[in-house]
């Protein structure tokens, strides 16, 4: 496990609370901040029982937010997630009872599960941050932050989601299983109380709020910015794709990179930054050709020899000297 030092002191503070639950998973819940952070989302893909609903949890308890959570069935109904105006004889009014979209930190658990005239109840309000009922727009709580879950090995009965709201999920990140170490810990851990009910926040939401800002003005050089533009161009005319990066997905990614320098305690973006987060901001956001995919080609090797043919800008000794 990497040493907390490397991170800012704020985030060392929520990483330790959650390993509290969460054992041997630093790279998710780094990734996760970066999301949360950068103002994007989050969609988690693995296999039930890794992890993905606790790392949710106690990341909200962390960081003092509101958590909401949507179980996303077939039957949902978009009124559902949005929230519906009911009819109230003693008043003669109706009143809005808000829905679930209007917490802090949303869990969409299994979001591929339900129709997609319900997964797109979740198109505005992760793009705008507001939603739209009865023809009024609704502003969101800030922060907002969604973290939705898809289970890659039972396709039945599913509604794969659609290239536009998948460009919406700024990171596509993976818990995958524990060691047989960290699995020991896990049982010990659990043997008598459940961890999430120790975690405590180690921050105030206006706290975040205030990260938040910090980080938009993170800086990012020129070089670094057209590094990001070139990779987005090269996926665009890579002849195994597609569909290469869209001008949303390299906002993302400057986004990303600006955040990630924050969590590791700099005010200055490096081009190992854009390397780092690559695979999860671009893995979902390419289509490869069906010719590439017969060859055997995946997205992950792909985007490490977009990586290996795009030119590194060197690094200026005048970003430290800032």
């Amino acid at each position: 496990m990497t040493k907390l030092s490397i991170y800012h002191p704020a985030i060392s503070r929520i990483i330790e609370n959650i390993n509290k639950v969460i054992i041997g998973k630093e790279q998710p819940v780094v990734l996760s901040l970066t999301a949360l952070l950068s103002g994007g989302h989050v969609l988690l893909e693995d296999v039930p029982g890794v992890g993905k609903t606790m790392l949710v949890r106690s990341l909200a308890r962390s960081v003092d937010c509101d958590f909401k959570r949507i179980q996303f069935t077939p039957d949902l109904l978009p009124s559902d997630v949005t929230g519906v105006s009911i009819y109230n004889p003693k008043t003669l009014e109706f009143e809005f009872r808000p829905g679930p979209i209007l917490g802090n930190i949303v869990l969409a658990d299994e979001i591929n599960r339900t129709s997609p005239k319900t997964q797109s109840a979740l198109l505005e309000a992760m793009e705008e941050k507001n939603i739209t009922v009865e023809g009024n727009a609704l502003p969101l709580a800030d922060p907002f932050f969604v973290m939705a879950t898809q289970n890659p090995v039972d396709y039945e009965g599913t509604y794969p989601l659609p290239e536009a709201q998948l460009d919406r999920f700024l990171l596509k990140i993976r818990m995958g299983y524990p060691n047989a170490q960290e699995e020991m810990q896990m049982l010990h851990a659990v043997g008598a109380k459940h961890p999430i009910g120790s975690v405590e926040p180690v921050m105030t939401k206006a706290d975040l709020l205030q990260m938040q800002e910090t980080v938009s003005n993170v800086y990012i050089d020129p070089q670094i910015q057209q590094y990001i533009v070139n990779l987005a161009q090269s996926s665009r005319n890579h002849p195994d794709i597609y569909l290469g990066l869209s001008p949303r997905g390299s906002i993302a990614m400057m986004r990303a990179v600006k955040a990630y320098a924050f969590i590791h305690n700099r005010d200055y973006c490096l081009p190992d930054d854009v390397q780092t987060l690559a695979p999860y901001v671009l893995g979902h956001r390419i289509l490869l050709r069906s010719e590439a995919r017969y060859d055997g080609m995946t997205p992950e090797r792909l985007i490490q020899r977009l990586l290996e043919a795009v030119e590194v800008p060197v690094e200026k000794e005048s970003v430290h000297e800032r």
